[in-house]
């Protein structure tokens, strides 16, 4: 008799545990997700060769940024965000540009699988026969786009710097979310040339 209260002692000592743990966790992935959907990750490049400060004037390159597969609403909203940060760079619009602009986006599903499984020595992957519910999973999804900018070279036509973001995307709050990715990226432009 001795041995089964020691079990059902055991067995309350883990369900507290495992509410408290599950506890914890529940509040770091909602942290995790709350955090990771509003950060921006930025990269660039350039050509080492370029002298950027000869840059001054711009327009978009059409046939390039045609091909970029998202709605048309969504093209015009980067393409106004792209020409509120060239023209707060001191850039001008011109029919004979500098540089030309296009940009291209990619996007992938991401599916989130979370089991907050408790195995029977505590947090894990397992069954245990003394804990009923110790299988509980939770699946998400969520959408990561990536945001290119190219800035090409209109008199030799090549490519001289390229700006990426990636983030998740949104449908609430569209204008500001773009708006934000754009920055983001163009805070990289010109970039730093070490000497």
């Amino acid at each position: 008799m001795e041995h089964l209260n020691e079990i059902y002692k055991d067995i309350e000592n883990r369900s507290i545990v495992n509410k408290y743990f599950l506890t914890i966790t529940t509040l770091l992935l909602l942290f995790v997700v709350v955090t990771s959907c509003s950060s921006i990750s930025v990269v660039s490049d350039y050509d080492k060769e370029v002298n950027f400060e000869t840059y001054k004037s711009f327009a978009f390159y059409k046939t390039g940024i045609d091909q970029a597969e998202i709605n048309d609403l969504d093209k015009r909203r980067i393409l106004r965000a792209i020409e509120t940060n060239l023209l707060a760079k001191g850039f001008v619009k011109s029919s004979n540009p500098d540089l030309l602009v296009s940009m291209f986006t990619k996007s992938r599903e991401q599916i989130n699988v979370w089991n907050n499984g408790f195995g029977p020595y505590g947090y894990g992957w397992g069954w245990s026969p003394w804990y009923y519910n110790n299988m509980n999973t939770s699946i998400s999804s969520s959408t990561e786009g990536i945001l290119y900018i190219d800035l090409i070279d209109a008199n030799k036509k090549e490519l001289i710097w390229q700006g990426q973001g990636t983030g998740y995307l949104s449908q609430n709050k569209k204008d500001e979310r773009i708006q934000e990715f754009v920055g983001k990226i163009m805070e990289k432009y010109p970039p730093e040339m070490k000497k």
